[in-house]
């Protein structure tokens, strides 16, 4: 196994340990520990389109173990009232709809890379889990909030948009 494949199974290994230090109050910690993964996400995919070693396994499980990392947080945080219901259901929709579209396309033969406009979205649902973590529920916290719902959208959007004639066609 690769470097940027253990770094992805480092990253959901830190969920847990993540979670457990928010439930018992230890939220710079647990911030800190999410930040860490945080910072495998992006490492693991720059080692492996540095050193080319891009893998089945990484294209799979790089993907869900950044869901795992965000929706978890971000619910315990909802839990916690330090993020609202309706922001969470918009990252956990979309999700499941880029991923179902990309079952599709897999099927059919074609790999739907991550746009530009999913990697902004990523850094701001990191950032206002962060912010929700460290600050607390502030302006930042809103204001990221906002503008991490409206990326989460404009995102899903695109995909769709760029994939409506492969989804379209009837083979």
């Amino acid at each position: 196994m690769n470097l940027p494949n253990k770094l992805t199974l480092v990253r959901i290994a830190l969920i847990p340990v993540c979670l457990l230090f928010w439930a018992i109050g230890w939220h710079i910690p647990s911030a800190a520990v999410f930040a860490l993964a945080a910072i495998t996400d992006f490492l693991d995919g720059y080692l492996a389109r540095k050193n080319g070693i891009v893998t089945t396994f990484g294209k799979f499980a790089d993907p869900v173990a950044d869901k795992m990392l965000v929706l978890t947080a971000m619910i315990f945080l909802c839990a916690d009232g330090l993020l609202p219901h309706w922001a969470v259901a918009i990252v956990a929709v979309r999700e499941l709809m880029v991923d179902g579209l990309r079952m599709v396309a897999s099927q059919k033969g074609v790999v739907i890379a991550a746009g530009w406009l999913g990697k902004i979205k990523t850094n701001l649902q990191l950032f206002c889990i962060l912010s929700a973590m460290v600050l607390g529920k502030i302006w930042v916290t809103d204001v990221l909030m906002y503008a991490m719902a409206a990326m989460t959208l404009a995102s899903g959007v695109q995909y769709f948009m760029n994939s409506w004639q492969m989804i379209m066609e009837d083979k």
